[in-house]
């Protein structure tokens, strides 16, 4: 077979099926008349005549739900539904006005969220809604929710609903359509989730999937770093949306669809035609649109007030990564040194979530004092560290390694030195660690000896006095 032949035979597989018609006019198989039409992009796309089928899912939409009926170039609809919050309604103990305010006042910090990317107002959150949670192919979006602010502090959601798979290419259309105005997106795990399914659904209709090029802050990273507790009486913390509705924001939903129902609710809808399953996924979704504004808008004023907004130490200490990162140690260290004086934290520093959140804010200041050259500093953070009731074991080792190379090699107290360095065999559990021990306490005791120390050797303990 010639290389000419197979492609054309490839080409004929990839392509839509097209309407064949015979000389008189009808399809070939007692069909309609039909005239094929053509999409911008060049490909003849199938004519989809009104079937009693979809003619039941419009009326089922129609009748349940206020939206309107979207239709693009080729003929092909989806249905969209519009709802807008005023600027004075509440959504937890935040005013969507305020979250409105906060999100222009605090632009300029946005590209901190977006790893650095020149994220820029207007943002758009999205959500989907699928039918199904794996994202394995076959998964379609059968919903797209699009959320921003408008110009008088309202929210404004609009939700793009796929009443039928066909028009899946009108319902992409529509959203791209969004998408592109947006300065940056705003999504809850839709780097590892939606985007990707997105851009498959993109590529299988052969369209452009730009909204790529767009700066893109994932919020459930960021929410994992700022508020996602160790354990939470005595059971692993949660990070899900609902979660962080109640605990950050303090809204709580009422008769809330399950995400693992979302999926039985569509094709309920799909087999009967009745649109009620689906008014709760609809809500649904708005509220994620409204919970994910909220809480960006949340973050982003942590950003721009600093340490002095944050309520707790895991605040504070995400904080001062958040700087570290971007390369402002100034504020970096306000916010570590916050976590410091935070009340009720010294009392509870027994407990392990408190002294490792102790321990990380004074791990990084000493490294932060020791990059700015300020050694002396550094090894009183150090010092801070081991004296921290319940510092983690890995902590404490790293501050014992670093007061003994601090007093071995800048201080020259070498009983100092061996005394840090003796201290690190008891913290350390690996073979390769301690030979390094064992080498640092012989180069030590060298340097004792040539010395002349008449000091007695310090098995343990640390040499403060």
């Amino acid at each position: 077979m010639s290389i000419g032949n197979l492609t054309d035979r490839l080409r004929g597989i990839v392509k839509p099926a097209r309407v064949l018609l015979e000389p008189d006019g009808h399809g070939r198989h007692g069909s309609r008349p039909a005239k094929p039409r053509s999409s911008d992009d060049g490909d003849e796309l199938v004519v989809d005549e009104p079937s009693p089928t979809s003619e039941r899912f419009d009326r089922g939409l129609d009748a349940t739900l206020s939206g309107t009926w979207h239709r693009d170039i080729s003929g092909a609809r989806c249905y969209v539904m519009e709802r807008t919050e005023s600027a004075d309604t509440w959504h937890g103990r935040v005013q969507v006005g305020a979250m409105a305010e906060t999100l222009r006042r605090a632009e300029r910090e946005a590209p901190l969220l977006a790893n650095g990317a020149p994220a820029r107002l207007p943002f758009v959150f999205f959500d989907l809604e699928t039918t199904g949670l794996s994202g394995c192919a076959g998964t379609l979006a059968f919903l797209a929710g699009c959320g921003w602010f408008d110009d008088t502090g309202a929210f404004v959601s609009r939700q793009y609903i796929l009443a039928r798979t066909v028009d899946e290419r009108a319902m992409l259309r529509a959203v791209a359509g969004h998408l592109d105005a947006a300065g940056a997106l705003v999504s809850f795990n839709g780097r590892s989730f939606d985007v990707p399914l997105l851009e498959s659904r993109f590529l299988y209709h052969r369209l452009s999937w730009t909204a790529g090029r767009l700066p893109h802050v994932d919020m459930l990273h960021a929410a994992r770093r700022f508020w996602r507790a160790d354990r939470v009486d005595g059971q692993p913390s949660s990070c899900s949306l609902g979660a962080l509705e109640r605990h950050v924001l303090g809204a709580d939903r009422l008769d809330d669809v399950p995400g693992f129902e979302v999926p039985a609710r569509f094709f309920q809808f799909v087999r009967s035609g009745d649109a009620r399953p689906l008014t709760g996924v609809i809500e649904h979704n708005r509220l994620d649109l409204l919970s994910l504004a909220a809480l960006t808008a949340r973050l982003l004023r942590l950003i721009n007030e600093g340490s002095e907004a944050a309520v707790d130490a895991r605040e504070a200490v995400s904080l001062g990564r958040v700087f570290e990162r971007a390369g402002l140690p100034d504020r970096a260290i306000e916010a570590y040194e916050r976590v410091l004086t935070l009340p009720g934290l010294r009392p509870a520093s027994a407990t392990t979530s408190a002294a490792t959140l102790e321990g990380e804010a004074l791990r990084a200041l000493a490294h932060l004092a020791r990059r700015a050259r300020r050694y002396d500093q550094a090894a009183a953070h150090w010092r801070q560290l081991l004296e921290l009731p319940g510092c983690p074991r890995s902590m404490a080792l790293e501050a014992a390694e670093a007061l003994a190379i601090h007093h071995e090699h800048r201080t020259r107290d070498l009983d100092a030195a061996r005394a840090f360095a003796v201290r690190t065999t008891s913290l350390s559990q690996r073979s390769t660690r301690g030979r390094d021990v064992l080498r640092r306490l012989a180069r030590i005791d060298r340097k004792r000896a040539v010395a002349g120390c008449s000091r007695p050797n310090v098995p343990g303990g640390l040499p403060f006095a």
